[in-house]
């Protein structure tokens, strides 16, 4: 063996090589034993969040009939959406909503996996068959945004589209008063 593999400098190197090694080695571990308790954890217990409906009876009972969804507001003044996501539509294809309010979207899909986006918004959630996807957005200006499906739902998906008209929040709340739902065809 040649000296240069036995100097101090060598030996000095070698160690710091391990110890590398080693914390690489436990930090690879660690992620993977995280990755593995996580996994399990959420197959056993799946966030709370998580609402499911039947999506083959959705349209006959419960709060995603057709004559409930739109835009209402309940007893405490709260502004929620409900709509339902099918090859190709939204029903309502057009929702009403107060500026600068907070509005509670309540979605779902019958059949595929759709999604949507509204223009100029943070507004953008997946709707999955069997579950309700449940968010809150404030639509800070008056005008008509579009809302495009943003998941390939088949060979119509890209005429899926439906608009959000954004009002005046006073001229909303009188509208709304009737306690009824409202889309752009019962404003």
């Amino acid at each position: 063996m040649s000296t240069a593999m036995h100097s101090p400098g060598a030996a000095a190197a070698e160690r710091a090589e391990r110890r590398w090694a080693w914390i690489v080695g436990g930090i690879i571990f660690l992620l993977v034993a995280m990755m593995v308790v996580t996994g399990l954890h959420w197959a056993a217990m799946p966030p709370s969040r998580v609402e499911t409906i039947d999506p083959l009876t959705l349209h006959m009972q419960g709060e995603f009939v057709e004559s409930n969804l739109g835009t209402a507001v309940d007893a405490q003044g709260k502004v929620t959406v409900r709509l339902v996501a099918q090859q190709y539509s939204f029903t309502p294809q057009c929702l009403v909503v107060p500026a600068d309010t907070p509005v509670t979207f309540r979605a779902t899909a019958t059949d595929v996996v759709h999604g949507f986006v509204v223009g100029k918004t943070n507004a953008n959630v997946m709707l999955i068959p069997g579950f309700v996807s449940t968010f809150t957005a404030r639509f800070p200006q008056v005008g008509e945004q579009l809302m495009p499906c943003h998941e390939y739902c088949g060979v119509g998906h890209e005429g899926m589209w439906a608009r959000v008209q954004v009002v005046d929040a006073n001229e909303f709340m009188r509208s709304a008063e009737a306690g009824r739902t409202l889309s752009c065809v019962s404003r």
